[in-house]
């Protein structure tokens, strides 16, 4: 057992959560029991991820897409309230982390998929960000884009929507989990080959033709899924925990 409060702290040291600038806070966002024997994990805190945690016998769930957002209604009323309402009267803490895990140079979102496609990471996809939410990296070998949507649909399971622009091969390439397809135009501004997010838009294909970069879209819950995984690991090892993710399948 651990102090559910060392727990968080340790996170938010770790991914350096005061740093960011974020859309919904990160950290603690509902506090359950005082002790944490058991803690599971899943990419966004569903009602069938509480239900799950609540299967589970957890007593804290952590996940990367949380509660209240910026703009959304502040009552606990409806779909939000029923989520919140279960977690509560089982007093199961919900730890949340959006950006600082997007940007962990080891743990988070962007650092771990480079890994499992083999990029390199070379340096930030915002130059004026000091902790960057995206990033730019090589492969070792050049990849013709036919054979880089193969390895996406090999290492996540599903197959990319891929805007083709002509290219023969991608060495030199710009990314961002999630819904980050508005951020195509600072690949272009570093000459990337290619362009990876987890989502689209119907904008994007027009930009991506106009900028001469070939877009893949892998899915937003497909390219991050593996961050929230590593730093339940990590937090399970660093305080003896027992740890589960649950994976809760979604194409989008």
């Amino acid at each position: 057992m651990a102090k559910l409060s060392e727990i968080v702290k340790w996170c938010d040291d770790t991914l350096q959560a005061q740093q960011f600038k974020d859309y919904c806070p990160n950290g603690l966002q509902i506090e359950g029991k005082a002790e944490v024997g058991h803690i599971v994990s899943s990419v966004t805190a569903s009602l069938h991820a509480i239900e799950a945690a609540l299967d589970l016998n957890a007593d804290a769930l952590m996940v990367h897409h949380g509660y209240f957002w910026k703009g959304e209604p502040s009552p606990l009323t409806g779909l939000k309230g029923k989520r919140i309402k279960q977690l509560m009267q089982a007093d199961i803490s919900l730890i949340a982390y959006h950006l600082p895990l997007d940007a962990h140079p080891q743990l988070g979102n962007n650092a771990v998929l480079a890994d499992m496609l083999g990029v390199s990471i070379t340096g930030a996809l915002d130059l004026h960000e000091r902790y960057p939410i995206g990033n730019v990296g090589h492969f070792k070998q050049p990849l013709t884009p036919a054979q880089f949507a193969q390895l996406l649909t090999e290492k996540l399971g599903q197959s990319p929507i891929h805007i083709a622009t002509g290219k023969n091969k991608i060495e030199k390439i710009g990314f961002c989990t999630g819904a980050a397809q508005d951020f195509l135009y600072k690949a272009a501004a570093l000459d990337c080959d290619a362009y990876l997010s987890g989502e689209v838009s119907e904008r994007t294909y027009h930009e991506a033709q106009e900028y001469g970069i070939d877009y893949f879209a892998a899915g937003h819950h497909a390219t991050e899924r593996y961050g929230i995984q590593h730093l339940g690991q990590a937090l399970a090892k660093q305080f003896n925990l027992s740890y589960q993710y649950i994976e809760l399948p979604n194409p989008i």
